[in-house]
Formats: C-alpha cells, sequence, structure tokens
C-alpha cells in the first residue's frame, strides 16, 4: 500500500544552523550553570523566531530546525525505552573528517512511551507556532532502517542478541515502537512525517559499507531488511497522513560519507518502498545520473535536491531548471519538485554557510519552484 501524497509546497529538509542563544545555552547547560528547563525555554524561544522566519519566506511546511537535537538521528534514538546512550570509541567516518563518537546501544527490550519521548511534546510545541503563523509543521525523524543500522553498528551488534535471540524478534520491536511513535506524532497532530536515511546513500558505496560493518556483508539481504522496517513501520497509518523519505550519503560540517548513484538500490527504494514521496541528495556527481528516477513506482513523487546546503555559493539558476528538465526524462515534471539535498546542520556543528546564506539558498529554491512550476 502505498500513502497517497499531499500537496508537497514549499518545503525545506529540515535542519537550520543553531543560532548563537542555543549554542550559548548548550555549553551552559553543560557545565550545569542553567536548568534544563531553562534550557528549553531558550529552545522554545529560537525555534518560535526560526518559524516566523520560515514562514515569512514563504515556505508551507517548517521545521523546528531540530534546534534541540545534537544529531539528527541518534537524540530520536535516545527516546526510546531499551536505548542508552553510549560513546563508540570512533566517530562516523566522513571523507575528510571523523565525527564525534556518540552512538545508541540496546540495554533492554524496545519499548516506546509518548510520555517519556521528549520528541513528542517537543513537537506540539512546534504546532503551536507553527498554527499561529498559518503553516503546516512536519516532523522529521531517522528511518526505522537507519536505527536498525546503528544498533549493529561494528561492536554495538554484541548487545543485541544479550535481548534479542532472533533478527525477526528485534524487526518485530523496531517496526513495533516506531509505528507508536509516529501515532503519536500524528495524535499531537502531526499530518506529514519525514524518516530521514542515509542506508541507502550508504549502500550504494561499498568502500563505505566495508568500513562500517566489515567485508563480506550482503547488500542484497540489507536492501530487503531496509525495506521490510521501514514499510512495516509507516503501514496501516490515518489516511490523512503522509509519509515522506529523505535520502543522502552523508552531511556533516560540509562533508559527505558515501557517493555513488541509485541505480543498485532503485527497485526496492523507488519501487517497492510505501512512501508518497522522495526528498533525494543529487548536488552533485556522487548522487549519479537521473534514470534510476524511472524505477519510482505508482504515484509517489520526487523532491530532486539540487541546491547544496554545504556551500555558500548559489547555484546557477539556468542550470539548475536545466537539470530538472532533464529529469523530466525519467519523471513527469508534475511528479517533480525541487529543495536543497539536505539540512543545513545535520549535527549541531553545522555546515560551513552563514545563517543568512541560508535564506539565501531557499529563496532560490522558492523563486525556481514559481518559475517551472508556476
Amino acid at each position: 500500500m502505498t500513502l497517497v501524497a499531499s500537496k508537497i509546497g514549499f518545503q525545506h529538509v529540515g535542519s537550520f544552523l543553531r543560532p548563537q542563544a542555543i549554542k550559548e545555552a548548550r555549553a551552559k547547560f553543560a557545565k550545569k550553570e542553567i536548568t534544563f528547563d531553562q534550557l528549553h525555554e531558550i529552545e522554545n524561544q529560537e525555534i518560535g523566531k526560526l518559524i516566523k522566519k520560515e514562514a515569512e519566506a514563504g515556505l508551507d511546511y517548517v521545521t523546528d530546525g531540530e534546534f534541540r537535537r545534537s544529531y539528527w538521528h541518534l537524540d530520536f534514538f535516545w527516546g526510546f525505552g531499551g536505548v542508552k546512550h553510549t560513546h563508540y570509541g570512533e566517530g562516523y567516518r566522513f571523507a575528510h573528517e571523523e565525527t564525534r563518537d556518540d552512538s545508541a546501544v540496546l540495554d533492554g527490550k524496545l519499548t516506546f512511551d509518548a510520555e517519556k519521548h521528549p520528541f513528542i511534546n517537543d513537537f506540539k510545541i512546534t504546532k503551536a507556532f507553527a498554527d499561529e503563523n498559518n503553516v503546516q509543521a512536519k516532523i522529521t525523524i531517522p528511518a526505522p532502517a537507519q536505527f536498525y543500522a546503528e544498533l549493529v553498528r561494528g561492536d554495538n551488534a554484541k548487545t543485541v542478541r544479550n535481548f534479542y535471540a532472533t533478527d525477526d524478534a528485534l524487526f518485530a520491536d523496531i517496526i513495533k515502537v516506531y509505528h507508536e511513535a509516529i501515532l503519536a506524532f500524528y495524535d499531537a497532530g502531526a499530518r506529514v512525517v519525514q524518516i530521514d536515511d542515509c542506508t541507502w546513500g550508504m549502500l550504494v558505496d561499498k568502500n563505505f559499507w566495508q568500513t562500517m560493518v566489515g567485508a563480506g556483508f550482503d547488500p542484497e539481504k540489507l536492501k530487503d531488511t531496509y525495506l521490510r522496517l521501514n514499510n512495516g513501520a509507516i503501514a496501516d497509518l490515518p489516511s490523512d497522513l503522509t509519509v515522506n523519505t529523505h535520502v543522502c550519503r552523508g552531511n556533516y560540517h560540509s562533508d559527505w560519507a558515501a557517493q555513488g548513484g541509485y541505480d543498485s538500490v532503485a527497485d526496492k527504494l523507488f519501487g517497492q518502498e510505501n512512501v508518497a514521496n522522495y526528498f533525494l541528495e543529487y548536488d552533485s556527481d556522487r548522487a549519479g545520473s537521473f534514470a534510476p528516477l524511472a524505477k519510482v513506482s505508482g504515484d509517489k513523487r520526487v523532491v530532486l535536491g539540487l541546491i547544496t546546503s554545504k556551500s555558500p555559493v548559489l547555484e546557477d539558476r539556468q542550470v539548475i531548471i536545466d537539470r530538472i528538465h532533464q529529469a523530466e526524462k525519467y519523471l513527469p515534471l508534475d511528479r517533480l519538485w525541487l529543495s536543497t539535498q539536505c539540512g543545513f546542520a545535520s549535527t549541531e556543528e553545522g555546515n560551513e554557510l552563514t545563517e543568512a546564506d541560508e535564506w539565501k539558498k531557499l529563496a532560490l529554491v522558492k523563486s525556481i519552484i514559481e518559475e517551472v512550476w508556476g
């Protein structure tokens, strides 16, 4: 069952550069100079300012900029019962840098509690700000496949068998807690949920996965696992809830982690994943050609990430328009759209550009959308 695609509208992938006020507040909180409630209130103030600015920039769907998060994915994982925050000993290896070494491992059976997972109440605040500005709030969360990839990352995998005798039992609980979380967001007012997923973008790069999981991994088995987890989590949801996915190859301090076109994953990702819309990285040659878009099934749509969030340099407008029409050879124009390839700050470090640069990039996206789609 493919989820019904809603109007995409003008929207950003998710994250924005953290404002100085939040950076300073987080530093003070780490030193125990302010309380969590004081930190939370500063975050609320900055998120309110951001959403007002998003609305003024013409965005139809807004996010909280992921201002409360240290990482785009780990903070969400840490909210589940049965998961603990740990330090892996080494970070994720990007092309030119290595990240901090935080990770998530099991310390019990997986559970979800809407009262205990901070993202639920935080989204209610985001939704209230969005309502004040007459825009829609969307929530961005890491995909179930991404959660699984973290739990079995290197030595993390050793803890899995302490609580799950089989992969099937683990898969069932990942699907269960994710499904419950998505329904909790729905109950909090979310009508667009975006599952961010680097697993497909990494899977196309054999060198990356040899680093992550070791030589001899089975890419076909991983494709089936990712599809099973993602589709299982988003099955049987309310008909007025749109689930999108965002696929990229790493976004840390303007660096990238993997390279390779979508060709080898297109049949499963584009043909069988039951999302409404795909936000796809297409800002560099590392993403390959548009040809795999011919595999996008049903009436699902593709949001072309042609504008990079990694650099302050504004793209040539006509080059972007020409690339949209190149993609049209494989998917009709009414099933295409435009965005940046990723957020501006997938981690709190942020990419190497300024807040002013962010809004210039989004203004370019908006103006091209208006010209091409009218």
